[in-house]
């Protein structure tokens, strides 16, 4: 349900930092507060509030200017959402698309705007303050119609200074670059990715990275990793063996000049190192871990120090830490209470997981 959603973010409310987007400010799952509790009180820590009402989806919540962002599915179609903070109050709904699916897509919040893609391929940019929309955008219609992932399209849009990435996987429109005040085209990557996996986009969102020294963005599509480069869309790299022909799900992981990937349905996981490479950038595997050794399916990694956290396993989440820079599983634990994959996060120098929800109402 949304309350368990809320429950795990409830502390962080009444803190200053804000969590404008998937996977937080840096887009790596890492929180910037200190002072949090060590361990909780038997029972676990108290309910402060829930909501419920929001329609069905997937979204998680963006966090920002004492208002919560997310998206649901009601009946007239599938809607950004806001509440303040403090009172839980809905101060307003915009709609994304007219399409009755469920959104799985986490609104980006910059700059007093905010942006949100639905489950059929709708882009919109609206008012963070009243949700007026500003500007929209189609896969559809503007982006070549795009097939579908298996289970739609599951971005969660990031935005960069003055311009937003979307990944539509089209190969005449793979990703995009728009200015992000009116949705205007900066640039588009067209490539026919080969090798092995799905063609289109994966389930997640861009990351950043200036790793070789060239500032680019990274992301997970149905053909593995890529680097962008975000002066002209120009494709960098692609690292195919983490690729499955079903679901490329995880963020990656990037930090310096590396990168972390990893996905399920039997696949693995590997770190690459970036380089310059004449006028471009060049990805080399570090290492390969095979899927009996880890494979992140839902959920995420996150990197604390010379380590990282995340769920193990197909449908499931059994904690694990892998020294990233030899790919050594320091430990792995059972799970206890839950089932199916497990969401992680990091806070005050401490990973928090949690059983995954699949649906809320």
């Amino acid at each position: 349900s949304l309350a368990l959603s809320l429950l795990s973010i409830s502390s962080i409310l009444s803190l200053a930092a804000d969590w404008p987007q998937w996977r937080g400010p840096k887009r790596d799952g890492v929180s910037p507060e200190t002072g949090l509790l060590k361990s909780w009180p038997q029972g676990g820590p108290k309910l402060a509030w829930d909501i419920k009402g929001l329609g069905k989806g997937m979204a998680s919540v963006a966090v920002a200017d004492g208002k919560i962002f997310t998206m649901g599915s009601r009946k007239d179609g599938q809607m950004v959402i806001a509440f303040d903070a403090s009172t839980q109050k809905e101060l307003w709904a915009a709609k994304v698309s007219r399409h009755g699916g469920e959104p799985r897509c986490t609104p980006t919040v910059s700059a007093g705007k905010v942006y949100a893609i639905s489950d059929d391929g709708e882009v919109l940019c609206c008012n963070a303050a009243d949700g007026k929309v500003l500007w929209q955008k189609s896969y559809k219609k503007d982006f070549g119609d795009p097939a579908k992932p298996g289970w739609q399209f599951s971005e969660s849009p990031l935005v960069d200074g003055d311009r937003i990435i979307v990944t539509p996987g089209h190969e005449k429109h793979f990703m995009v670059a728009l200015n992000a005040a009116t949705g205007a085209e900066i640039w588009t990557l067209k490539t026919k990715l080969e090798g092995d996996g799905h063609d289109g986009a994966g389930y997640t969102g861009a990351v950043i990275s200036n790793g070789g020294g060239v500032k680019q963005y990274v992301t997970m599509v149905g053909k593995g990793a890529i680097g962008v480069s975000a002066k002209d869309g120009k494709l960098l790299w692609h690292y195919d063996k983490v690729a499955n022909g079903t679901a490329v799900i995880p963020t990656p992981l990037v930090w310096d000049d590396y990168v972390f990937v990893s996905s399920g349905y039997q696949t693995g996981a590997a770190l690459l190192k970036l380089s310059k490479d004449g006028s471009g950038v060049k990805a080399e595997e570090q290492y390969f871990l095979d899927h009996k050794t880890f494979q992140n399916h839902h959920g995420g990694m996150v990197k604390l120090g010379d380590h990282i956290y995340a769920g193990t396993g197909h449908n499931n989440g059994f904690p694990v830490c892998i020294e990233w820079k030899t790919g050594k599983v320091v430990w792995n634990k059972d799970r206890g209470p839950g089932r199916e994959s497990a969401a992680v996060i990091a806070a005050d120098g401490n990973q928090i997981g949690r059983a995954s929800c699949r649906e809320r109402v």
